[in-house]
């Protein structure tokens, strides 16, 4: 199995109507452990029913497979069906190379910086 460790960071801000989080992926998400690891970004959506804004740092994520790219596309449809929002920090070339082929760009904002991410976030 490959290393894959993902955690989660509390955002602070003035606004109460977001709930807004960093969720840093480090390591690979591929066939081996892609599976369990998304549970836990889906538990972290049914605890925040409402106004969730996922902010996912990709900066040490190494590879990620097609079915992690399913995963992102299906928790992208479940927070913003919920007044929410999904954008990627961050990311290397390769990951936005891939993300970039299947069209997910268009869906998923993808910032250069944690902190660009975060100020359009907030905004």
């Amino acid at each position: 199995m490959t290393y894959v460790n993902i955690s989660v960071e509390q955002v602070a801000t003035a606004d109460n109507t977001k709930n807004i989080k960093i969720v840093k992926f480090e390591g690979q998400l591929d066939e081996s452990n892609v599976d369990e690891n998304s549970q836990k970004i889906y538990k972290l959506i049914e605890e925040v029913p409402q106004n969730l804004h996922l902010i996912l740092d990709f900066s040490a994520l190494e590879y990620m497979n097609s079915k992690a790219i399913g995963y992102l596309t299906d928790w992208y449809g479940k927070v913003t069906a919920k007044n929410g929002n999904i954008v990627i920090a961050q990311a290397k070339e390769n990951i936005i190379d891939i993300l970039q082929v299947v069209g997910l760009t268009q869906l998923v904002k993808c910032y250069t910086s944690l902190e660009e991410a975060k100020l359009a976030v907030i905004s």
